[in-house]
This record gives C-alpha cells, structure tokens and sequence, in this order.
C-alpha cells in the first residue's frame, strides 16, 4: 500500500550529492520534511508542485518517517518525473539493475562486469587475505566505528588506514540518505563505499555481499571494511524476523573469503524495549542462528556487576561462547569517547540517544574497532 500526497516546495533546507532535503508546504497547510533525489530527478526550487510518497510518515515510522518526493506537477496535473532533465548525461555503461521490475529499477555499472575495470579481480578465487570487517546492524555504528579507529591511529602515529564502509539493503537503499556517509567521505575519513544487492550510490556497485567484500579488498584497497545496513532497519518483534539478521550472513561471507569477522554488537543499558536491553536480540539471533563460522564477539568488560550479569545470561542463553570468540576488553571512558568524536559536523545518536544517554553503546562499538585494529596490528607483525 503505497498513500500519495500533493505538497509545495517552500524552500531547499540543504543539498548534498545526489539528495536535496526540502520543506513542504502539505495540501492541508501543515509544514513537512522531504527528501527529493537527484541522481535520477531533476532538482527542486521554491514554488514547485509535487507529488510525494508519504506512507512512512502516515505511519509515524521512525528514520524513514519523512516524505519522498516522486515528481513534479505540471501545470495540467500531470506527474511529470523528468521536468526537462538531461538524462543523456547519466546513463550508466552497466547493465546491473537495482530496484529490479519496478517503474524505478535503474542501471548501475556492477564492479563485477566486464566493462568495469575492476572486472579481473572477482576473476579465479580472489580472498580478503585476512582483512577484518567490522560488522553492525544498526547505521549509527558506522561513524562510532570510523571516529575510535581515526583516534586510534592519530594516537599512534602509524601509516593512515585505508576504511571502506559497505552498505547492504538491510536499511536505506540509496547510499545519498546516509549524512554520515556522505560526509566521512568528504572528510577524508572513509577511502570509499560499496553499495550491494538493491542499495545503490557507492562508490562502486555490486551484485552480492561477497563481491562487496572484495570490491572493498581489492578495488579500495582497504586495511578494514565496515559492513552494516543504511540508515533504518527492519523490525518485528519476532526473534528472526528482523532485517539485522544480516550480520549473521556476513560473518559467514567474511569467513568464506578468508577475512576476519568482527561483530559490534547492540549494547544497550537505556533501551526501554527488554529485547534490547544488554546485547539485544538482534545481534544473539542473529550470531545463533545465521551465523555457522566464528566470529570474534568484542565486549566490554568492565561494566556495572548487574549489567556484565545479564550479558553472561544472555550469551549463555543464545550458546553464543559455543560458537564464537568473546572478547571481554576494556572499554574507553567517556571522556575518550568524547575525544574521538570531537569535531563531527553533526551530532552522532542512536536511536535518538547521545554518547552521554546511552554510553554503553558507544564504547561496545569503540571495542570492537579496537578489536579490528588489533588484529590488522597483528596480521601485519
């Protein structure tokens, strides 16, 4: 079910690559936010009439709980998708399509395919040669993961490491919602992206999740990956039903290619929902029962007696020791997570929740970077 509404441009709040953020003026007067792409669209002005996809809003969804803009109005009322925009500019030399036998499928230049020039590296039986991949289920540890490896390598003087980010469709699907993204990116902070199954916006494009690990090796010639979905995730209260079980599917894709697995696991101590709280559902789940190869399960280790309590409840519940390495590390304080997050544009939150809300969180996701670091350090000895 797909609910449709009529709104006006009022003004252009920002614009990023490939992705205008608009103020809507609603046929029924009330001011809304929406997000208008222009890696196939043209862009908006002030004034324009629209028609925008507002059933995420309707539904008072959380990160996607805004409207998107699917066309311009004309003067007739007619929807009109292209309002005179040079596609010819666009047109990608692949034939990969993503959003696949849908009125939006699109062509994108898959890594993959022989007009690539990285199409010889996915050719034999290329490996990750023992690169770690950090592993999330949620977005937000993107950029928590990104700032603890820039801090620690700033403090230690050594040669800049090479970070590729790969998002999977778990979440959003075009890369360009992604703020964190797109900024770590200009700042210098990630040497790339992949973008895998129906995301899209990478750097480079990729038909699989074991592609996307290599393209990252290989291509981007990165020291470490972070794999996790974009922004959002699927969820339903069931104990599989739910779009993080991912993490599982890549740890066994890591493993199979002969990197090292390294999942940032979803503490939580603030989260009101029970199957949250401690690690949450999502990742024991998903390490229970989709994951078949071991993994290295960083936490922190000096937690509160009745919070490391839970934890050892949990991980015995889920026979996660059985299967996986757990790392009990000591995690940064506060006043070193604050440290390495100086200086981010914007405010890094999950779930709305700052450093300060929810601070187990961010140094579970702070230690298992250091995880990754660690074991880079050692295949390098």
């Amino acid at each position: 079910m797909i609910r449709w509404a009529r709104a006006k441009v009022a003004s252009v709040i920002r614009s990023a690559t490939g992705l205008q953020e608009v103020a809507l003026r609603m046929e029924s007067g009330e001011s809304a936010r929406g997000i208008h792409y222009t890696d196939s669209l043209a862009p908006l002005a002030e004034g324009d009439e629209v028609i925008v996809n507002s059933t995420a809003v309707e539904l008072k969804l959380g990160t996607g709980g805004v409207h998107f803009v699917y066309g311009l109005v004309d003067g007739a009322g007619v929807v009109d998708q292209g309002k005179g925009y040079n596609f010819d500019e666009n047109v990608s030399q692949g034939h990969l399509m993503k959003l696949r036998y849908t009125p939006l499928q699109r062509a994108a230049l898959s890594a993959e395919e022989e007009a690539s020039p990285f199409h010889r590296l996915f050719l034999g039986q290329p490996t990750l040669a023992g690169m770690p991949v950090l592993i999330g289920d949620v977005h937000s540890m993107l950029p928590v993961a990104v700032a603890w490896l820039r801090h620690v390598e700033k403090a230690q003087t050594v040669v800049p490491l090479r970070l590729a980010y790969i998002m999977s469709d778990g979440g959003a699907l075009p890369l360009a919602f992604s703020r964190h993204a797109a900024e770590l990116k200009r700042r210098g902070k990630l040497q790339g992206t992949v973008t895998y199954g129906h995301a899209y916006g990478g750097d480079l494009e990729t038909v699989n999740k074991f592609t996307a690990l290599l393209a990252a090796r290989h291509a981007l010639h990165a020291d470490i990956a972070i794999a996790a979905m974009g922004p959002g995730i699927a969820g339903t209260g069931t104990p599989l039903g739910h779009s993080g079980i991912e993490v599982g599917e890549l740890v066994n894709a890591v493993a199979a290619l002969g990197g090292a697995p390294v999942v940032m696991p979803r503490v939580s101590f603030a989260e009101k929902r029970e199957r949250h709280r401690g690690v949450s559902h999502h990742t024991l789940g998903a390490l229970a029962t989709a994951a078949f190869a071991k993994a290295q399960l960083p936490l922190p280790a000096e937690l509160a007696p009745d919070a490391r309590a839970l934890i050892e409840r949990q991980l015995r519940q889920y026979g996660i020791a059985a299967k996986h390495e757990v790392l009990w590390q000591s995690e940064p304080t506060l006043t070193e997570v604050a440290e390495c997050m100086e200086g981010e544009p914007f405010p890094i939150t999950t779930m709305g929740r700052s450093f300060r809300d929810d601070p187990c969180f961010f140094q579970a996701v702070c230690v298992a970077a250091q995880a990754a670091w660690n074991a880079l350090r050692h295949s390098s000895v």
